[in-house]
């Protein structure tokens, strides 16, 4: 580089000293010959003087260059080796071609020119560029942490990068200590409070107010929270977020604790605990925990729900639902059920997708209420299977009833008109989810847990986990209209279809509210060997089903797993009698059944309450009840469902038994 500044310099004055130095020689040899030819010796030394001193400035230059760089090598060896922060060199073969003191401090064992970096600090580099760095954002050295900043620099051997270590250890405790002491809030609600106080004796009573508090009290003092009781049997507690993996660790020991207090009654105490974590604000966290909370009851309470953002965890619910014999909440839905009809220019009644008889029958029976009330009543249904298609062929034939598919819903006007939704709460499995988007108002029953994906915004839900049925319920509704006008025989014996098959003819989920309904209906006009040849099975499907069983295997802790090979219309049905049936068999404590149809995979799981199928259903984006759930499928075959579900149960199954 110096050679070239140095040409570019004396190029130019050597040439014009060499031509004016011709030209005047030229001009005296032209006077005088004797005076040009010394003018031509004494140009010719002075221009040979030059070129000498030109090399020799050339080799000073050189050698001043040579000496300027060598001190600058020197410095920047010194400045690297003196650094106050650790840092290295690692050339294009990962290996660590420089480090200070600092760094071998960390590093004790590094080896200039000999070690490898990643064995060395234990993080792989696989090339070298820019973003290859990023996996070594933050490392934990020497009981500190640092965050590495590169810089991309070019060799004449090829690339490498300068590696400095900022040492974040302050920055990195003060977040672990803002992520712990961050605030939780936890809404507590004592299910059945009133109940427990009511079936226990006098004497009894403060005892068991007392113990409740004492065990919920002595909770919140574990973990130094504060803790209001703003009702009777609600509390709000407030604690740091440092406490929250413990509680997940626990598995919320607190809900078997309070399962473990002395009552007379014949269902233990059991809380329902809404969680909210993380919220960016307090407000937010409130909001988690509120909505937490209504999820915990919508399953039917003895569980502790966790929101964190969009993620929501489930711990708990090892008990079933109690079931709520005042009917007070009936009363009050129906009459507001009666308002919202007569307010509504039409009523559109939909079910879930595939529909079993609970679903056709409650869809009809909310059509009869709309019509009692004068009201035009449409039913939206789009596929009828084998085992349903004796009803619905009856409803047909009655001509009593409004039917449309879902793509006439969505050619309906919907002006002022209301939504009812039977037997689930997720809009994703109703027959036409983008009605919701039409219509103002929206009534759900259902006898379904609460999920995170529920039918939101909805003027009235009466949602009741602890029924057997969602016909259970719009039978009771029936019962507090007000109307004169009875409900058709047909009607009636769909409806107690509907109860016989999800209580499996009244041998699961059934309580007093049950046989009332039950009764109800058989007083208006329901045969019940009517209702046994409409549900009569087809001999293929007998046939199915029994191959299912026969081909069943067994798990550890009596888990019957079986698959339904055929693709048919029924296999929703099949499954789930065919897991029904599997119960009956010694030992079996719960049953799952694995079937598909044109689009998805059927999951079919029951269990006899010592297992939760509705958690494991849950895992696999279903749902349901303790000891009945199914979930739907997608994007997986039968076999990787299998695997899945196995894989699954295995999970869940240390924290599934009953305490």
């Amino acid at each position: 580089m110096g050679d070239k500044i140095l040409n570019s310099i004396t190029s130019l004055y050597l040439r014009w000293i060499v031509v004016m130095s011709l030209i005047f020689s030229g001009g005296l040899l032209y006077f005088h010959r004797i005076a040009g030819v010394v003018a031509f010796g004494l140009s010719a030394a002075a221009f040979g003087v030059l070129l000498i001193l030109r090399s020799r400035q050339r080799i000073w230059v050189t050698e001043y260059l040579e000496e300027a760089v060598g001190e600058i090598d020197e410095t920047m060896r010194h400045s690297v080796m003196n650094h106050p922060l650790p840092l290295c060199i690692v050339n294009s073969e990962g290996r660590i071609v420089l480090a200070n003191r600092l760094f071998k401090e960390l590093y004790p064992d590094t080896v200039i020119t000999k070690s490898e970096f990643n064995s060395t600090v234990g993080i792989e580099l696989k090339r070298f560029s820019p973003g290859e760095y990023e996996n070594l954002k933050y490392i934990e050295a020497g009981g500190r942490f640092f965050r590495v900043v590169p810089v991309y620099m070019k060799q004449d051997e090829g690339d490498a990068a300068m590696l400095y270590w900022l040492d974040v250890t302050e920055f990195e405790e003060l977040k672990v200590r803002y992520r712990d002491e961050k605030k939780c809030f936890a809404h507590i609600q004592v299910d059945n409070y009133d109940e427990l106080l009511s079936n226990s004796p006098d004497d009894k009573r403060s005892l068991i107010a007392a113990g409740i508090e004492k065990a919920i009290r002595q909770w919140a003092g574990g973990m130094d929270a504060s803790i209001v009781r703003y009702y009777t049997s609600k509390y709000f507690v407030v604690f740091e977020s440092r406490y929250y993996e413990k509680l997940v660790k626990e598995k919320f020991s607190i809900l078997d604790e309070a399962r473990l207090i002395e009552t007379d009654a014949d269902f233990p105490v059991s809380l329902s605990m809404g969680i909210g974590v993380g919220g960016a604000t307090p407000a937010r966290t409130d909001e988690y925990s509120t909505f937490a909370l209504d999820l915990a009851l919508g399953r039917g309470g003895d569980q502790a729900v966790v929101k964190r953002g969009d993620i929501v965890d489930y711990y708990g619910g090892t008990l079933d639902v109690i079931e709520r014999r005042n009917k007070g909440k009936s009363r009050v839905m129906a009459h507001a059920f009666r308002r919202l009809i007569e307010q509504s220019s039409k009523v559109i009644v939909m079910g879930h997708k595939y529909p079993d008889i609970d679903s056709f029958a409650s869809a009809v029976g909310i059509a009869r209420i709309v019509m009692n009330r004068g009201h035009d009543a449409y039913i939206v249904i789009n596929e009828v299977n084998d085992s349903l298609s004796r009803f619905f062929n009856a409803a047909v034939d009655s001509k009593e009833y409004n039917f449309m598919n879902s793509e006439e819903a969505y050619e309906t006007t919907m002006k002022n008109a209301l939504l009812v939704v039977v037997d689930t709460n997720r809009p994703s499995l109703t027959e036409a989810p983008g009605l919701f988007e039409r219509v103002e108002k929206t009534v759900v029953f259902d006898h379904h847990r609460k999920t995170e994906e529920y039918i939101e915004n909805a003027t009235l839900t009466y949602m009741e986990p602890s029924a057997s049925s969602t016909s259970e319920l719009v039978t009771e509704v029936m019962q507090y209209m007000a109307d004169k006008k009875s409900i058709l025989r047909l009607e009636a014996e769909m409806l107690l279809g509907g109860v016989i098959v999800d209580t499996n003819s009244f041998s699961v989920k059934t309580g007093t509210r049950t046989f009332e309904a039950a009764s109800w209906l058989r007083r208006n006009g329901a045969e019940t060997s009517t209702v046994r040849q409409y549900l009569q099975d087809d001999i293929e499907d007998y046939k199915k089903r029994s191959g299912i069983i026969m081909n069943a295997q067994f798990l550890e802790g009596g888990i019957a797993i079986s698959i339904n090979r055929s693709k048919d219309m029924n296999v929703q049905i099949i499954n789930a009698q065919a897991a029904d049936e599997l119960l009956d068999i010694k030992g079996t404590r719960a049953s799952f059944v694995i079937g598909e149809t044109k689009s998805e995979v059927i999951i079919s799981a029951r269990s006899l309450g010592e297992i939760n199928v509705q958690t494991i259903m849950e895992k696999l984006g279903g749902g349901g009840h303790l000891t009945m759930a199914a979930a739907q499928i997608h994007n997986m075959s039968v076999d990787e469902t299998l695997e899945k579900l196995k894989t699954v149960i295995k999970e869940a199954m240390p924290q599934l038994r009953r305490m």
